[in-house]
């Protein structure tokens, strides 16, 4: 009997070890992430155009792809999503993001991506079990700058707008052929096992999580 116990106790203490890693994954994309949406703001010329960013009704923060890892298939990336309702962002969750060789910069050191997500059917697509970018969400590469002027009428019409950041360049670009979709595992950390990624950034009610203010601050451009 009180090797069971040793055993049990063990296995306890493994699990939250695991968790505590975890955890601290989790927090640091968080971070990350709202580094990403800092730094980018910090620069207007260079930024998404403030009009895009205020018609958004979803946004996609996926922080450090090292070495672009999407050149040689087979990889994915994780960030944060939040949407917004009557001009207030939900709570954020998970997301992934994978495959597809998209000419990102070989040899990169860090990758970022930010995907804008125009209207509510872009939305809805990406709350499924997964999307595929380009046949199943229309996707363009996103213009840059102060204002949305310049941008193209492929552009304007695309249900989702994207971005990546390279060794501190900010440019649109096309990610057709990815697979988007909720990170279910990390959000069960956030939210609980039985929430859905849908549940929370449908809800005008559920209030986000402690560990996720720095990214919430960054969205609303603190």
């Amino acid at each position: 009997m009180r090797a069971v116990s040793i055993i049990l106790i063990s296995a306890g203490l493994a699990s939250s070890a695991i968790a505590a890693d975890l955890s601290t994954s989790e927090t640091r994309r968080v971070q990350e992430a709202a580094q990403v949406l800092k730094e980018i703001h910090a620069v207007p010329d260079k930024d998404v155009p403030q009009d895009l960013w205020e018609r958004a009704a979803c946004v996609i923060v996926v922080p450090g792809l090292k070495k672009a890892a999407f050149v040689f298939g087979g990889e994915y990336g994780k960030g944060l999503m939040s949407c917004r309702h009557d001009g207030v962002w939900s709570a954020p969750v998970f997301m992934q993001i994978g495959k597809g060789s998209w000419g990102l910069q070989i040899g990169a050191q860090s990758i970022d991506l930010v995907l804008l997500v125009m209207n509510d059917g872009g939305m809805q697509k990406l709350l499924r079990n997964k999307v595929s970018l380009g046949a199943e969400a229309s996707i363009a590469g996103g213009p840059v700058g102060r204002d949305a002027r310049a941008a193209t009428d492929a552009q304007m019409k695309a249900e989702i707008l994207s971005y990546s950041r390279t060794q501190g360049l900010f440019a649109g670009i096309n990610l057709s052929g990815g697979v988007v979709k909720p990170d279910d595992d990390d959000n069960a950390d956030l939210y609980g096992k039985d929430t859905t990624a849908a549940s929370v950034v449908m809800s005008t009610t559920v209030t986000a999580p402690a560990v996720t203010a720095p990214f919430m601050a960054a969205l609303r451009r603190e």
